[in-house]
C-alpha cells in the first residue's frame, strides 16, 4: 500500500472527496513528522510508536574501495510495532501459511 492507496481507501470509508481525504492524510503525516523533528515520539495505541534513535559515530568501510571511513553520529526515525498489530499480523501470516 502506498500513500495514494491510503487516500483512496480513506476517501471511500469516510465518504469524502479525494481532495479532502488527501488533505487529512497529509495533515496527519505532517503532524507526525513535525513531532519527530521536535524530538517528540508519536504513539498510536494498537498500531505502534515512532521515535528518534540516536546513533553514535563509528568507523565504517567503503564497499567500493575497501577504505575505512568515519561515519558521523546521526538521528533517525525508528518504528516499534504495537502488540495488537504484531499479534494480528502473526495470526494472519500463520493462517495464510497453512
Amino acid at each position: 500500500m502506498n500513500k495514494s492507496d491510503l487516500i483512496e481507501i480513506f476517501s471511500e470509508e469516510a465518504e469524502l472527496n479525494s481532495q479532502s481525504a488527501e488533505f487529512v492524510v497529509d495533515e496527519v503525516f505532517n503532524a507526525m513528522t513535525e513531532a519527530l523533528v521536535q524530538g517528540d515520539g508519536v504513539e498510536i495505541r494498537g498500531f505502534g510508536s515512532f521515535k528518534i534513535r540516536k546513533y553514535d559515530s563509528y568507523t565504517g568501510r567503503n564497499p567500493k574501495t575497501g577504505k575505512n571511513i568515519s561515519v558521523s553520529p546521526k538521528k533517525l526515525p525508528f518504528f516499534k510495532v504495537g502488540k495488537e498489530l504484531r499479534e494480528r499480523v502473526i495470526d494472519k501470516v500463520g493462517q495464510g501459511a497453512k
